[in-house]
């Protein structure tokens, strides 16, 4: 049960990294983050893909809701985009405490 409670605690750590991630850059860029990434210049490409990875809970779940709502998707939708949502945030929250952990020097 204890292993649950932990994991349960790890992907709403990543879904919360993920909602930062996600308003930081939308702050920055004054426009959301999504699935695409600009070619311009290698930077940005990096950093895109770099958000993407982190902030991809955030935008599934953005875009599943506003199909929900907008679009009428149905719920099945809406509860399988949760679904990918959380296992990328218990990935994701893995990934941050691993780099947490290591930081402090506890591993």
């Amino acid at each position: 049960m204890l292993d649950l409670l932990i994991a349960g605690y790890i992907a709403c750590a990543g879904f919360v990294a993920a909602g930062l991630l996600g308003s930081f850059y939308q702050l920055l860029t004054n426009h959301p983050p999504r699935f695409t990434f600009p070619v311009e210049s290698v930077v940005g490409t990096v950093v895109s893909i770099v958000v993407c990875m982190f902030a991809g809970p955030f935008i599934i779940m953005r875009n599943a809701i506003r199909g929900r709502r907008i679009e009428n998707r149905p719920l099945g939708w809406l509860v399988a985009s949760s679904t990918i949502a959380g296992m990328w945030s218990l990935c994701s929250g893995i990934v941050l405490m691993y780099f947490a952990l290591g930081l402090t020097g506890h591993i």
